[in-house]
């Protein structure tokens, strides 16, 4: 039963991916309302793509600071499971810090690394910038920079579609 539930929550996650990704279906309440419903329902279920997506909507676009809590919480959960995006994320709401979670250089690098080294340029490319200024407790340092330079160039070049992609969000 469980496996079926899994299957079924990410056919659920598909439905919402095309729905919010979809131009021809019109932007009506009613869909939008749909679509954060099923992203809702997935990440509670635990789908790791879903607790990113999702709680990066509540935590950038919720209304109540509730929202925003759950959404960093979200956020975490996914990328203590693995997903690069949320790393990213992560590290940027441990670097600029938000109600519940204060500033933390030492964790936003942690998770710049984590995301940097699981292939997502902008996570490198942060890096790169603070180990070449000094920026987020570290130590100016041109090896270290140019070691993060060189991964999100490489990454940047693998995989150009998506990293557009990432420079959208």
């Amino acid at each position: 039963m469980a496996q079926a539930s899994s299957l079924f929550t990410r056919l659920e996650f598909r439905l919402a991916e095309q729905l919010f990704h979809t131009r021809w279906l019109p932007r009506s309440p009613r869909t939008q309302r749909l679509t954060l419903r099923l992203f809702q329902r997935c990440a509670e279920a635990g789908h790791v793509d879903a607790l990113s997506v999702y709680g990066h909507m509540l935590f950038h676009r919720g209304m109540t600071s509730q929202d925003k809590a759950k959404g960093a919480r979200y956020v975490l959960q996914a990328a203590q499971n693995g997903d690069p995006h949320a790393q990213y994320q992560a590290a940027r709401i441990y670097e600029f810090g938000c109600a519940q979670y204060p500033c933390r250089d030492d964790h936003a690098v942690t998770w710049y690394a984590r995301a940097g080294d699981s292939g997502h340029p902008l996570a490198a490319e942060r890096l790169a910038r603070a180990y070449d200024s000094g920026e987020l407790g570290l130590s100016a340092d041109a090896q270290r920079s140019a070691y993060w330079q060189a991964l999100a160039d490489r990454d940047i070049d693998n995989d150009e579609p998506a990293a557009r992609e990432l420079r959208t969000h």
